[in-house]
């Protein structure tokens, strides 16, 4: 199968590139806007013994969809983020070229907006499917995982804590910049709330890290979470991030965007986020995730199981990547016959997962606690 990884070069595509131009069953083309980076990584995968091909191409330019079409790809996978803000112009596209497509989405209104195109992708007979990352991917295998023995879900949480060692891509610095201080809702007690990106600072426990103060951000997960369990009346996400001070700083920076500043952290998220690499010296090598599902059981006692992952974090980049490398493993070898356009869930499971972990410096435990 024919790939072309858009912004194949950047923090995650280069990662996915690594992956998929091991495979015997994909051919690789590495695409983006800056065709000298594209073709420094294919020559960093040649001396490996990995062969892929090099093109110019800018998902913005107005003879994008032209272009990609001339390419015949049989899958395009989306990197060049950030998604915030952006259309399914690169989706309809690769629909037009009779293509699947794949995203690392992580916007709530994109992920969720990708159903718009289901018609055309059936028409078409390929798949569309957008947030094919650590969310919602893994965390709705995570949570169906948990879920298996609960006659019924109530509540639902899930943090994500970065090592500081990680490598800071720009997209996703924009991403989280993006959410600071902005309004969006959360469902809470069997309602929507109002709530605030970088504000409701709450402890978080995590076995290998320690605890962390974890601030609300807005996911693909709130929006999806409530359908799929209807019986759930909370549902939230937070973010963790390893070092107190850049924490205290994004929950200012939202407060007073909150009250009416106008902050344009979006335009420093370059400097900002060197200012942030440069700090370290003072963090540690582990990232974490924290998944918590409870409910009640058939016999109507509550539990509550839990799901902790720990990863190096330099290794933790690649946890992103690993939903849309078995994907396209997958659709390389026609093991996938659904057709439509879908947010990325329930493609995966768990133990196809937990396989991808052990390649790398990442463990997870689970446990399950009786709650009366």
């Amino acid at each position: 199968m024919n790939v072309i990884v858009l912004g194949g070069y950047g923090n995650f595509g280069r990662r996915i590139c690594r992956a998929l131009a091991a495979d015997s069953n994909v051919a690789l083309t590495i695409a983006g806007r800056d065709a000298a980076a594209a073709a420094a990584l294919a020559q960093e995968l040649a001396r490996s013994g990995m062969t892929c091909e090099v093109v110019a191409l800018d998902h913005r330019a107005a003879d994008f969809a032209t272009r990609l079409r001339e390419l015949r790809p049989g899958l395009v996978i989306h990197t060049a983020g950030p998604f915030q803000g952006q259309t399914h112009h690169v989706a309809r596209a690769a629909i037009d070229a009779g293509a699947h497509y794949l995203d690392l989405a992580d916007g709530r209104a994109f992920v969720k907006g990708i159903v718009a195109l289901d018609a055309g992708a059936r028409e078409r007979g390929v798949i569309v499917t957008s947030g094919a990352s650590t969310l919602p991917a893994l965390s709705t295998a995570v949570i169906d995982h948990l879920a298996f023995g609960l006659a019924r879900v109530d509540a639902i949480s899930i943090s994500i804590a970065p090592g500081q060692a990680v490598t800071r891509g720009l997209a996703t610095m924009e991403a989280v910049l993006s959410c600071c201080g902005r309004p969006f809702d959360e469902w809470r007690g069997g309602q929507w709330v109002r709530v605030f990106g970088w504000q409701g600072l709450h402890r978080l426990c995590y076995p290998e890290l320690g605890t962390r103060w974890g601030a609300r951000c807005d996911v693909p997960d709130l929006e999806l979470l409530p359908r799929l369990y209807p019986e759930a009346h909370t549902v939230e996400f937070r973010a963790a991030l390893e070092l107190g001070t850049q924490q205290s700083a994004l929950w200012l920076a939202a407060f007073l965007r909150r009250s009416g500043m106008k902050l344009p952290l979006e335009r420093w998220s370059g400097v900002l986020a060197r200012v942030a690499s440069g700090m370290n010296a003072l963090g540690g090598q582990l990232a974490g995730m924290l998944v918590s599902v409870s409910g009640k059981r058939a016999d109507g006692s509550r539990a509550r199981a839990e799901w902790h992952l720990t990863a190096d974090a330099l290794d933790g980049p690649e946890i992103p990547c690993m939903p849309t490398v078995l994907l396209a493993r997958k659709l390389a070898n026609g093991g996938i016959a659904q057709r439509g356009a879908f947010p990325c869930i329930g493609f995966l499971s768990l133990p196809e997962f937990e396989r991808e972990f052990a390649r790398w410096r990442i463990t997870t435990v689970m446990r399950e606690l009786s709650t009366g």
